[in-house]
C-alpha cells in the first residue's frame, strides 16, 4: 500500500481504498464476527455516516471468487488464517445498495430499483455461457437484464420478476458454481423511507416484502445474508398493517445500537481516533473533534462518526486552525427535528430543555417500528431520533427504558437551529402583536420591548448548558431577537457589523445588531447578552444555592440589571452607532438586552 496516506472522503469502495493509499480504519474483524456468531440473515443498524456502505464492500471483496489476498494483508481478518482459509474469496456475491431508491413517485421508485438489480445482474453474464444452466434457466437470467429501447426506462423486467430477483440470482449462481450464494444489501430501508415521504408507502412495502421473502425465506441457494439499514422495519404497532418484511425468517440476526456484539465495527473508536490525529499530525485538536463529533454509545463502545472526523481533518490539512463545523447535518434534510419539535408540547420541551442541557431523560425505547408509525406518537419519535443518531444513550437497567442524551455539539446545533426556526413561524402567524414588537424598538419603549420579548421567550425553549460558552448562549437569544425583528421588510437589519474606529480586522469589533429605518431617519443597536456569574462557591454549589444559604450571589433580576449596563457600556465604549451615522441616521436607539433562560430585562440609553 502508499505510504502517503489520503483521506477517502466519500469513497466507498473497499479495493479504492486500500490500492490508492487511502487511509483506512481497519473493520475487518466484523468478518470474524459474522463467521463465529454465524447468522443465516444478519441485520446491522445504524445511523447514516457510520460507515455502513464502505463495510458491506469490505464484505464482498473478503467472500467473492477472485479475492485478492493482498487487499487485507495486514488488516485484522489476516490474523485468522484458518478463517481465511476456508471462507475467503469461497462463494458467489451478490451485492446491491438501496440507498439511491429514493424516487417521488412509486413507478419512479420502481425504475430506480429494477436499475439497481439489473446492474447488478449485469456482472454475471456468464452465466448465458454457463454448461451447468439449462435454457430455461439462461431465459429466467436474461429476463433480469433485459433492456426497454423503446421506453424511457432501461431494464424492462417484469413485476414478477423483479419481485423473485434475488433468488433467481441465488439460484443461478448456486447452480453454476456449486456454492450457495452470499446476498449483501446495504440501505435496504431506504426506499421505504421515502415511499412513506411521498406518498406511496403500501405499494413499497407489498414489493419489497415479496423481494425479501423470496430472497431471505426459504433460499436454499443462500450462504447468508447481511443487511444494513436505520431501522429494523417491523409490525405495525397498531396491528391492522403486516408491514413486517422479515415476517417468518426464524434465522434473522439483528446487531442494533444497544447490542454488544460488534460494536465496535461501525464508527470509529477512541483509540481509532488517537492513531488518526497521530498519523495526520493534529493531536492539538483531539478535544475539539471529541466535543463536536464524540459521545455516541453503541452497545458498550463509545463511538465517534466517520464522516465528521475525515471532513474535519481534510479541512485541517489545508486550513491548520479550522474551527469544527457540521458536517453530518448537512447530509440530511433533518425533517425528523423539524416534525419533532413542531409535535412538543409543553412536557416534552421541557424534556428537550433538559436535554440542550446536557442532562439526561428516561425514555422506552422501541426498535422495531415502521415508516407508518414514525409520527403517529411522541413516544415513536423519541425511538426514532435514537436509532438515527440524533440522541444516543447513557445505559439502560432494564433493556427497555434508556438514559437518553445529545451526544455532541454538532447535534445540539441541529436541535437550537430547529427550535429557532420554529419559533419563527409560530411568531409569524401572530403579526399584529409582532408588529407591536417591533414598533416598540422605533418608539424607545423599552418596558413594552421587555414585557413582550419575555411573553415570546415564555413560549420557547431556552438554553442554560453549563458545557456551552456563554457567548453561544448569547448567540441563542441574538438568533431569537434577529428573527423577530426581521418580520419588517422595510427595515435595513445587520447582524455582527464590524464598527468602531478599529482599521485592524484581527481587532475589529462587532455590534450583535444594527438596524435602519431610513424613511425615519432611525437607527437602533442592539446588544445581547447572558449574564450568568458561572461562579462555584468552594463546596461546589451554584450561585442559586448560595442565595438559598444566605450568600451574596446576584438574584436572576440583579444580574440581568448588571448585564442590560454592561451591554450599554460595550455600546458606547466601541463606538458601534458610529456605523449608523455614518448611513446618514440621525436619532440613534441604542439598547441593552439581557436574558437568563426565558426571562429578560431591557434597557433603553437616556
Amino acid at each position: 500500500m502508499n505510504a502517503t496516506a489520503k483521506l477517502p472522503i466519500g469513497i466507498e469502495n473497499f479495493e479504492d481504498i486500500r490500492r490508492n493509499g487511502f487511509y483506512y480504519v481497519d473493520k475487518t474483524a466484523l468478518i470474524k464476527d459474522l463467521l463465529e456468531g454465524w447468522g443465516g440473515i444478519n441485520l446491522f443498524t445504524r445511523p447514516r455516516r457510520f460507515g455502513k456502505s464502505l463495510n458491506m464492500n469490505m464484505l464482498k471483496y473478503f467472500f467473492e471468487y477472485g479475492c485478492d489476498p493482498q487487499l487485507f494483508e495486514g488488516l485484522a481478518i489476516s490474523a485468522e488464517p484458518q478463517l481465511c482459509q476456508e471462507h475467503m474469496g469461497k462463494y458467489p456475491v451478490i451485492s446491491i445498495t438501496l440507498k439511491d431508491v429514493s424516487g417521488n413517485g412509486y413507478t419512479t421508485a420502481l425504475e430506480m430499483l429494477r436499475s439497481v438489480i439489473g446492474r447488478e445482474a449485469m456482472r454475471f453474464q456468464f452465466l448465458l455461457d454457463s454448461e451447468a444452466l439449462t435454457a430455461w434457466e439462461k431465459a429466467s437470467y436474461e429476463k433480469l437484464i433485459a433492456i426497454d429501447s423503446s421506453n424511457e426506462q432501461w431494464f424492462s423486467m417484469s413485476y414478477g420478476a423483479l419481485a423473485s430477483s434475488l433468488l433467481t440470482l441465488c439460484e443461478l449462481l448456486h447452480k453454476h458454481y456449486g456454492q450457495k450464494a452470499v446476498l449483501l444489501i446495504d440501505e435496504y430501508d431506504v426506499p421505504l423511507d421515502k415511499a412513506q415521504h411521498f406518498g406511496y408507502y403500501d405499494e413499497m412495502v407489498s414489493l419489497i416484502r415479496s423481494l425479501f421473502s423470496q430472497a431471505l425465506r426459504s433460499n436454499h441457494s443462500l450462504a447468508f445474508a447481511v443487511l444494513t439499514g436505520c431501522l429494523r422495519v417491523s409490525m405495525s404497532s397498531c396491528g391492522r398493517h403486516l408491514e413486517s418484511i422479515f415476517t417468518g425468517l426464524n434465522n434473522l440476526k439483528v446487531y442494533s445500537i444497544t447490542n454488544t456484539q460488534s460494536d465496535e465495527r461501525f464508527g470509529f473508536t477512541q483509540s481509532e481516533i488517537q492513531a488518526m490525529a497521530e498519523r495526520f499530525q493534529c493531536t492539538d485538536k483531539l478535544h475539539l473533534i471529541k466535543e463536536w463529533y464524540d459521545g455516541y454509545r453503541f452497545g458498550r463502545a463509545q463511538v465517534i462518526c466517520p464522516w465528521d472526523v475525515i471532513n474535519y481533518i481534510d479541512q485541517l490539512r489545508s486550513e491548520p486552525d479550522a474551527l469544527p463545523r457540521p458536517f453530518w447535518i448537512n447530509t440530511s434534510g433533518n425533517d425528523i427535528i423539524r416534525n419533532f419539535v413542531r409535535m412538543a408540547k409543553a412536557g416534552t420541551r421541557k424534556e428537550l430543555e433538559r436535554l440542550i442541557d446536557g442532562e439526561t431523560i428516561p425514555k422506552k425505547i422501541n426498535q422495531e417500528l415502521t415508516y407508518r408509525d414514525l409520527y403517529t406518537s411522541m413516544d415513536n419519535l423519541w425511538s426514532i431520533l435514537f436509532t438515527t443518531g440524533y440522541l444516543t444513550q447513557r445505559g439502560s437497567e432494564d433493556g427497555e427504558v434508556y438514559q437518553l442524551a445529545i451526544p455532541n455539539r454538532e447535534i445540539r446545533k441541529i436541535f437550537i437551529d430547529q427550535i429557532l426556526e420554529w419559533f419563527q413561524q409560530e411568531a409569524r402567524r401572530d403579526t399584529p402583536t409582532l408588529d407591536a414588537f417591533c414598533d416598540a424598538f422605533v418608539r424607545g419603549d423599552a418596558e413594552a420591548v421587555e414585557s413582550q420579548f419575555n411573553a415570546y421567550l415564555s413560549r420557547t425553549i431556552s438554553i442554560r448548558d453549563t458545557n456551552v460558552h456563554k457567548s453561544k448562549k448569547e448567540n441563542f437569544y441574538h438568533g431569537i431577537l434577529l428573527g423577530l425583528l426581521s418580520h419588517r421588510e422595510d427595515w435595513y437589519i445587520r447582524s455582527n457589523v464590524e464598527s468602531g474606529d478599529k482599521g485592524i480586522l484581527a481587532n475589529a469589533w462587532y455590534s450583535d445588531i444594527l438596524v435602519e429605518i431610513e424613511e425615519e431617519g432611525i437607527g437602533i443597536v442592539i446588544e445581547v447578552k447572558y449574564p450568568d456569574s458561572g461562579k462555584k462557591s468552594a463546596d461546589g454549589t451554584d450561585a442559586s444555592t448560595n442565595r438559598a444559604k444566605g450568600g451574596n450571589e446576584k438574584s436572576p433580576y440583579e444580574m440581568m440589571e448588571k448585564g442590560c449596563r454592561e451591554a450599554l457600556q460595550q455600546i458606547d465604549t466601541k463606538g458601534y452607532e458610529e456605523k449608523l451615522r455614518q448611513d446618514g441616521l440621525e436619532t440613534i436607539l441604542k439598547y441593552g438586552i439581557a436574558c437568563n433562560r426565558k426571562k429578560c430585562r431591557v434597557m433603553l440609553e437616556d
